[in-house]
């Protein structure tokens, strides 16, 4: 039976982006049923969903659309373009549902296989040691994001994709707005075109002199044309730095500020794999909620979502859900491994999920190696925090040893 929805007269609840406690999601997520009614951004009537177990159906199930131009968003309105074109850009697949999805997923997968990742480890933790060494010698008090959690994913995307680490300020700074809340549309699309001239010559440059990166091997394929190569290839950049960094400097945040569980990882490196797990599921650092749009009429949790309704699942809320582990409002390093959804789920779980795995256990492992006296170098609450980003994490962290 559906939950009613307010009338004309009721208040109807909008996106609770904000959280309350520095990494704990807003308490508004955590307390109401496990599908709700929400407003969207461009006005329509929608469906949150916080449980665990519905969350999980809603991104498995086919009858629900990733494709943006269907429905509504929770922070911005979609673009008339979008919606004109029935496209949010040429391999952009993150949009995308069936088969479109699949023949770009496809063509990635076997680059980012777990096989993949153990034959990075070694280059993982010669990076990881050479961001150790600046972040001592940048000095006390230092800031972790610049000098450690930031360069750590850049260089490693780098890498793979063949893009210079020297020219790492355009990716990052075009990032770094095209992520926030507040960007219009304009400022989108100009950060789109940066990337896309950006990504475009080098496309040119590899199609001359063929590297072992994957845009060299993308080039390759005679099927993709340069605008679907660019459109993969900035996806992959922006992914494949801004999630990890993020969820390096939040999960060291969180650390330091549980000094039990900091204690236990610090005596135990066999608890560092399922420590990341479990920094995963708490801090959930998706802070604008995926949307998907259904299709036909579908029951989910006792409610009937009709077809053409957005529906967003807050992946922080179902990560905090007791139906997926018992007392998931505390960091317990020593958790045994969960389901937990910080990849999402489905046809469009992250692709790079096993890379962010060995790139966050070996710098933990590291950091707290290096630093047995690591801490915040300033108060908690004068962190300043990434409240205004689709990526949630930390602006900056002052740390000392």
């Amino acid at each position: 039976m559906n939950a009613p929805m307010p009338t004309a007269h009721d208040e109807l609840p909008s996106y609770p982006g904000e959280r309350d406690d520095y990494v704990n999601p807003a308490r508004a997520l955590l307390i109401g049923p496990p599908v709700s009614p929400l407003r969207f951004v461009g006005g329509s009537t929608g469906w949150l969903v916080t449980g665990y177990r519905e969350a999980r159906e809603v991104l498995r199930d086919p009858r629900f659309s990733a494709e943006r131009w269907r429905g509504d968003d929770t922070v911005r309105p979609v673009p008339e373009w979008v919606r004109e074109n029935k496209s949010s850009g040429t391999g952009s697949f993150l949009f995308m549902d069936a088969p479109e999805h699949g023949r770009y997923r496809g063509l990635l997968m076997r680059y980012f296989t777990v096989r993949r990742m153990r034959e990075l480890e070694g280059r993982i933790e010669a990076i990881v040691t050479e961001r150790l060494d600046a972040l001592e010698a940048a000095g006390k008090p230092a800031d972790l994001v610049r000098h450690f959690a930031l360069p750590i994913p850049s260089l490693v995307i780098c890498g793979m994709l063949g893009v210079p680490y020297e020219e790492r300020a355009t990716f990052q700074s075009v990032a770094a707005r095209l992520l926030r809340h507040d960007r219009s549309n304009e400022d989108f699309l100009a950060g789109r075109a940066t990337l896309a001239a950006f990504i475009g010559a080098l496309i040119t440059a590899k199609r001359k002199e063929p590297q072992d990166d994957l845009i060299s091997k993308l080039t390759a394929v005679a099927e993709l044309t340069d605008a679907e190569i660019i459109g993969i290839t900035a996806l992959l950049l922006v992914a494949g730095h801004e999630t990890t960094t993020n969820m390096l400097s939040l999960g060291t945040f969180a650390l330091l500020r549980d000094p039990e569980q900091l204690r236990r990882l610090r005596a135990d490196d066999s608890l560092v794999p399922g420590a990341v797990e479990e920094l995963l599921r708490y801090l959930s650092i998706v802070n604008a909620f995926p949307v998907r749009i259904a299709l036909e009429d579908v029951v989910v949790g006792g409610v009937t979502v009709k077809a053409g309704e957005s529906v967003a699942v807050s992946i922080p809320a179902a990560n905090r859900d007791a139906a997926l582990v018992e007392d998931p409002g505390t960091l317990d390093v020593g958790r045994p491994r969960s389901g937990h959804l910080a990849f999402g789920y489905g046809i469009h779980q992250c692709l790079g999920q096993h890379l962010a795995r060995t790139e966050l256990a070996a710098a933990y492992r590291g950091l707290l190696g290096r630093f047995p006296g690591l801490r915040l170098a300033v108060a908690p609450e004068e962190v300043p925090m990434r409240g205004d980003m689709v990526i949630y994490g930390a602006h900056e962290l002052p740390v000392t040893w």
